[in-house]
């Protein structure tokens, strides 16, 4: 449980790539006209997955940029993990079918638990569980509503389900360059006992030695967004010095 990966990650909205803050869509700066060429381009530079985000998915409840997304998946040769809006059986098959490696679920581990846990048991670990936390408590439906259930509860509950990878995100860090709550993720992969990827907030080298130092507890890796478009982190220098590559 000990290998550490960073997540180039490409949200996609409008057939584009950006970066919102803190989930805002009133807050976004487009980074790349063309999410097919950015994707190349961190494959080139080392990256060893590419995480997607699907914000039109996101927030009208079921994946939008399909066709954006195969083209993706079928032009890099490193694997791709997708989220945004996810909410059916033939969502996630259709997705997988467009050579997409991993799926996220998010809302629906909230909102349609009899779904989640047939895909687990289906897909095992092509399925990540996204857990966007504000305050400890689990966020929905493109990060506008917050729910009752506890960010470390629902991944105990969703482990015992066969969740093996969850992804991480503490909101009130997204976007805002401020470092990812480290104490939270890695609590979190304590509790759980699975994998857990941190999202969010990671704005410097450091945030990802931080990090790497609890990859032997199951901090699994760190999708890495803004700070690679504004340079603060160089990617190529980034694997090679935390991913042992």
């Amino acid at each position: 449980m000990s290998k550490f990966i960073i997540y180039p990650a490409i949200d996609i909205r409008g057939g584009k790539a950006v970066r919102l803050v803190q989930g805002d869509y009133n807050q976004e700066t487009v980074y790349n006209d063309d999410p097919v060429a950015a994707a190349r381009d961190w494959e080139a530079q080392g990256g060893q997955w590419v995480h997607l985000v699907d914000l039109d998915g996101a927030k009208a409840g079921h994946p939008v940029n399909d066709e954006l997304i195969g083209r993706i998946a079928s032009t890099v040769q490193v694997p791709v993990q997708v989220g945004g809006g996810l909410r059916t059986e033939a969502d996630v098959e259709r997705l997988l079918g467009l050579g997409v490696s991993r799926v996220i679920l998010g809302t629906a581990a909230i909102e349609d638990r009899a779904f989640v846990s047939k895909v687990l048991a289906k897909h095992g670990d092509k399925v990540a569980i996204g857990i966007d936390a504000r305050g400890g408590y689990v966020a929905t439906r493109g990060w506008l509503e917050t729910s009752e259930v506890k960010a470390e509860d629902l991944a105990v509950a969703l482990a015992a389900e066969g969740a093996e990878t969850f992804i991480f995100t503490d909101i009130s860090r997204d976007g805002m360059m401020s470092g990812p709550n480290v104490e939270s993720i890695a609590r979190l992969a304590q509790v759980s006992g699975r994998t857990v990827i941190a999202s969010g907030g990671v704005s410097k080298p450091e945030d990802l030695a931080n990090l790497v130092q609890h990859a032997g507890a199951g901090v699994g890796g760190a999708i890495v967004g803004k700070a690679l478009y504004t340079g603060n982190i160089s990617l190529a220098d980034a694997v090679k010095r935390y991913t042992g590559v």
